[in-house]
């Protein structure tokens, strides 16, 4: 399975659950799980993340995602086909969208058509299910249901490629 990962899942982890200077251990694994080929993250989403914080300078996150290593790792190496991103867009949310409407949606319509682009992918984002959200305000989980692409949330992705602070232990007992 590939994970593509939405931009909130790097950003929430980086600022609740796993930073950057506190657990490296996170991100190296997810590095590594990049460079396995198990993580990408398409272009559209990778700059949404660096588009991040005002300042960049103090913005670990950005850091890391410039080090050459990591990105080398996690760049999904493939461009989106943009007749999935209209469908996307007009099956997942509404045929009749305004310029406005779509420009709320932002980026997501492009993960989750990178996602349909071929088999054994999950869209992996933070966002919840709420299935009365309509048009532009709908959620990942409820666009991707509607398409038929597998989505998860982090912690069901940390848990199926196996994430733990001691993860090169495992990597070194193979």
């Amino acid at each position: 399975m590939l994970y593509l990962p939405d931009a909130n899942v790097l950003i929430t982890a980086n600022n609740f659950y796993y930073p950057i200077d506190r657990v490296p251990e996170y991100w190296e694994w997810l590095s590594y799980m990049g460079s396995q080929g198990h993580v990408k993250m398409p272009f559209e989403i990778f700059e949404e993340v660096k588009e991040g914080p005002d300042d960049a300078e103090k913005d670990l996150l950005f850091a890391w995602l410039q080090e050459d290593a990591n990105k080398k790792a996690l760049l999904l190496d493939e461009r989106v086909d943009p007749g999935l991103v209209q469908k996307v867009i007009a099956e997942g949310y509404a045929p009749d969208l305004t310029d406005d409407e779509v420009e709320q949606i932002g980026r997501d319509a492009f993960l989750i058509a990178y996602g349909l682009a071929a088999r054994e992918r999950c869209v992996v984002t933070v966002e919840t299910s709420a299935p009365k959200k309509q048009r532009q305000n709908r959620k990942v989980p409820d666009v991707c249901k509607a398409m038929g692409a597998p989505c998860c949330t982090p912690f069901e992705f940390n848990r199926a490629l196996g994430f733990r602070t001691q993860w090169k232990m495992d990597i070194k007992k193979l």
